[in-house]
């Protein structure tokens, strides 16, 4: 079969049939008298079997190589596809990420694109520095009127709201995610959306970094978002969301703010809390029954009996210092003379 033949049968141009052969990708088997090149039907086969590969992304050197090489076998060959692939599309997403939050910051021209490029390259830097410089220029420009300590200036174009969201719940380093959460609780109504997505994720310390943001967060968006992570399983989440709303006045907290008490963890903060949520009669003896009921089960434990003994300090009313005077003749000594000694300090007021 001459050439023009090939070329109309397979759809490869004789040009590229041409560039095969000087490639020694394949080469004709005869020749006619005229000296015209003559295909034999393992020829074209080759060919088909090059434009295959080619098709999966191969190079025409790792074409040769597939062909020729005996060592060569097809399961290395989709494994190395397969990766350099996933690479391929790895970086076109983050492009498109990228395109489509300077699409979202609505810039008016070059010079407010190329604005938001640097200020997203920064938030991605491998520098902390760089990245808090970044966070505190992004909270300034959510707000033209004020001014920040990195000397941002007050036209600077907004950072994309999704850009804080993904490097809050990405940062490791104490200063930058503060900087973070700053800018976050400055940029509108759009995050406490994402973050709760945020309290949804299997990885422990990017929850926590979501939940500690909606703390910080202005608005009934985020006290929502908040209130919902009560029931949360993580009882991280739960004991920040707690911390949260109860400073806000609100006495759903009041659970989750007691097993703060009973586990140890931020348990100043949370009797705190409780203090300042029985402001009432009838939630101070609400407060004052969740505490002595925890005190009451079987499974609390010495040291935590003793926290909550202390939290009852801080909660005024006729029920709490009840529970005191029972307390007194605790067996355990350490919460006796504990309650003891609280119950002189409120009498003698």
């Amino acid at each position: 079969m001459l050439i023009g033949e090939v070329a109309r049968r397979s759809g490869v141009s004789a040009r590229m049939l041409r560039h095969y052969e000087s490639l020694g990708l394949v080469r004709p088997s005869g020749r006619t008298g005229s000296g015209y090149r003559e295909y034999s039907e393992e020829d074209i086969r080759r060919i088909f079997h090059i434009e295959s590969l080619r098709a999966l992304g191969l190079s025409l050197r790792e074409v040769k190589r597939a062909l020729d090489d005996a060592d060569f076998t097809p399961s290395a060959l989709v494994d190395d596809l397969i990766r350099r692939t996933r690479e391929r599309i790895a970086a076109e997403t983050e492009l498109l990420t990228r395109l489509r939050r300077i699409h979202a910051a609505d810039p008016a021209g070059w010079e407010d694109a190329l604005q938001v490029v640097t200020l997203l390259q920064a938030l991605g830097s491998k520098s902390a520095d760089v990245r808090q410089r970044a966070a505190l220029a992004s909270a300034s420009s959510a707000f033209p009127g004020s001014s920040a300590s990195s000397g941002s200036s007050a036209d600077e174009v907004p950072v994309p709201v999704e850009a804080l969201v993904e490097a809050a719940l990405g940062e490791s380093d104490p200063n930058v995610a503060g900087a973070l959460r700053w800018a976050l609780a400055r940029s509108g109504d759009g995050a406490p959306a994402l973050l709760a997505e945020g309290i949804g994720s299997p990885v422990a310390a990017v929850r926590e970094r979501a939940v500690r943001c909606l703390a910080v967060m202005p608005g009934g968006g985020a006290a929502g978002h908040l209130r919902d992570a009560l029931a949360h399983p993580d009882p991280v989440v739960r004991g920040h969301a707690a911390l949260a709303i109860g400073t806000r006045g609100d006495t759903d907290a009041v659970p989750a703010l007691v097993d703060l008490l009973e586990e140890g963890r931020n348990d100043t903060d949370a009797a705190d809390t409780l203090s300042v949520l029985a402001s009432d009669t009838a939630t101070a003896d609400r407060i004052a029954h969740r505490l002595v009921e925890r005190l009451a089960r079987s499974t609390t434990r010495a040291p935590a009996r003793g926290r909550l003994t202390q939290a009852l300090a801080g909660i005024p009313g006729t029920r709490a210092s009840q529970a005191l005077a029972e307390l007194s003749h605790d067996a355990d000594r350490a919460v006796a003379l504990t309650a003891t000694y609280l119950l002189h300090l409120r009498e003698a007021r």
